[in-house]
């Protein structure tokens, strides 16, 4: 097995005795692997240079995104939560196929295990990665934000009976914010995703102890609602916060969605 490690440490070098193909195969298998210091660690460091530095060709970039839009539906968890972190890579890249918003449109709402974090399998986070994708599409000119506003939607109502952790609600507030900096956004677009989040669990009586999923809910637009108002970073960056165009409007149909869940 390649040590990927001593690759990582000699400034990801392309060792010169392996064809690229098969390194790439390998590199795309332990981002599945079980094994968290497999998964999380030198492979995902190296894959992610070998992409930046157009070391992986255009080519075996788009089979790679192909592959990953495929793992959505693997059986093993970490599989599915790992593909959209090397989607993301690709798309920063400028990599983009339609096919792979599709798989991953069919998948974020869809993804019944939510853990943040497995003692023996490490770090999951379906929705906290979901997010990043979701913040990727989303600010991406060949897709239709309002489509990835619409996911967001659906990720919150989706019933699920775990209550995020590991901070996922607030990245998903975040990627929801992000998108929301579009410029091509209509207000309508802007602000209307919203409504499914009002119906679904507007109609309800809020009941203790609060459902999950209304929790969840809950808790992630009341981060976009301060983002809202203050506007946005990238993540890791102590840029000025980019402010969203319909701001005011968002603000308003958020204060209304969220007036509307918590009133008995």
């Amino acid at each position: 097995m390649t040590d990927w490690s001593r690759i990582e440490a000699d400034d990801c070098a392309v060792p010169a005795d392996r064809p690229l193909e098969e390194l790439v195969r390998e590199l795309s298998a332990a981002l599945a692997d079980p094994d968290p210091d497999v998964r999380d660690g030198a492979p995902y460091a190296v894959l992610a240079t070998w992409i930046e530095r157009g070391v992986i060709d255009e080519p075996r970039r788009l089979a790679l995104g192909d592959e990953m839009a495929a793992r959505f539906q693997d059986p093993e968890i970490q599989a599915r939560t790992f593909a959209p972190l090397v989607l993301d890579m690709l798309v920063e890249k400028g990599d983009l196929s339609p096919s792979w918003v599709d798989a991953f449109e069919r998948w974020y709402p869809a993804e019944q295990d939510l853990r943040g974090h497995d003692e023996k399998l490490g770090w999951l986070h379906a929705v906290a990665h979901g997010a990043d994708l979701l913040d990727r599409f989303g600010r991406d000119p060949e897709v239709d934000p309002a489509r990835m506003l619409r996911l967001a939607a659906a990720r919150l109502t989706a019933p699920t009976d775990h209550v995020l952790d590991q901070l996922e609600d607030d990245r998903l507030a975040r990627a929801i914010a992000r998108v929301l900096t579009r410029t091509d956004l209509s207000e309508s677009d802007a602000t209307g995703w919203l409504d499914p989040i009002a119906d679904r669990f507007g109609a309800d009586r809020l009941s203790t102890p609060v459902p999950a999923h209304l929790s969840n809910c809950l808790r992630t637009l009341r981060l976009l609602y301060v983002l809202a108002d203050r506007g946005v970073r990238a993540p890791n960056s102590d840029a000025a916060p980019e402010a969203l165009p319909h701001g005011a409007a968002v603000k308003e149909r958020l204060a209304a969605v969220l007036d509307r869940i918590v009133k008995r």
